[in-house]
This record gives C-alpha cells, structure tokens and sequence, in this order.
C-alpha cells in the first residue's frame, strides 16, 4: 500500500471510490474545488497495482473569527481494504499537512450519529472530541456529530522531526548541527 499525496488526474478515481463507499456524495466540479484551492491536502491510498482504494478529501476553512484549521470533507476506504490502518494514514498525512502548510491548530469534521465504525475511528483512534450535534445535517434528516481534533500534539512531532531532518551527526564531536553552507 501506498499513501500519496493525490493529483488532479486521482480526482475522478476518488470520486468513484466516494460513491462506491458513501452515502454522502459530491459532484466533480467539488473535488476540482480542493484540488485546485488546497492541493497539498488530499491525500489517496493505492494498491500495489496503482488503483486507487481510499482517500481523504481535505481543505481549510476560512473562517476570519478562528484560529487556523482544517476541515476533512470526505473518508473513504474501499470495503476490502478496511481494517489495515489506511483510514488513519490518509488522516494524518493530511492532518500533518494542515499544520506543515497552513499551522492549522485543529481540524474538524462531520460523522453521521449512526455510523459506529467512523466513530469508533475518530474518538477511540485518532481522538476526536465531539463538540457538538447538528441536528438534520444528512440530506435523509440524519443528525450530525461535529467532531475536533486538537493538532498541538502533532504540531510538536513536526516541529521535532523537522528540527532534526535539518541537522546532521557530526563525527568529530558526535553531535548534531545544522549543516555548513557550502
């Protein structure tokens, strides 16, 4: 399995991977929307023969009153690659890509009160606290729960990683510097 970060030509395989997985679908025009406004963001999962089996459809909000965050629009895993870890990859690459790219210092999300097995990965999984219930959300009349993950902890594991991915060993006193411009 392979996550990558997903292009303009992934758009239709994802769109197609959505309506074979989701209830709540999007026309094309809404995926060209994310990838052309927030391109780093969305990320797919592919098979070892380059198909496509699960994606994540993220942006920012841009909203003036808040604090930078990111929204994940869509999750979708194909049926039979569930339960391999795909879902929380394609999350936190894209939560990490949030923060990397915009400092977003959370991100939210929308889940249908009914789907147990999504719940079950944002709050026991990837620690999602719900924040509110929004009522009739679904076009069916299904309630919503808006869900939040704080991104600090993360924030902190990119800070470290790219602290130490600009820093090489030194053999002479065997510690890390930042490398010597040439």
């Amino acid at each position: 399995m392979n996550i990558r970060n997903a292009r303009p030509e992934d758009l239709m395989n994802m769109q197609h991977c959505n309506l074979l997985c989701l209830p709540e679908n999007y026309q094309m025009k809404y995926y060209f929307y994310h990838g052309l406004s927030w391109p780093q963001l969305s990320y797919i999962a592919e098979d070892e023969n380059g198909k496509i089996v699960g994606y994540v459809l993220a942006k920012m909000e841009e909203d003036p009153d808040d604090v930078p965050h990111g929204h994940i629009t869509s999750l979708a895993v194909k049926r039979s690659h569930r339960r391999l870890g795909l879902a929380q990859k394609l999350m936190d690459q894209a939560s990490r890509a949030m923060i990397e790219n915009f400092n977003a210092k959370y991100v939210s999300l929308h889940v249908r009160k009914s789907n147990r097995a999504a719940l079950h990965l944002y709050s026991n999984t990837l620690k999602f606290q719900i924040s509110e219930v929004e009522p009739k959300y679904y076009a069916d009349g299904e309630d919503a729960y808006a869900m939040k993950r704080d991104l600090a902890h993360m924030a902190d594991e990119v800070t470290i990683i790219s602290t130490f991915i600009q820093t090489c060993w030194c053999h002479t006193c065997h510690d890390f510097h930042k490398p010597l411009a040439t």
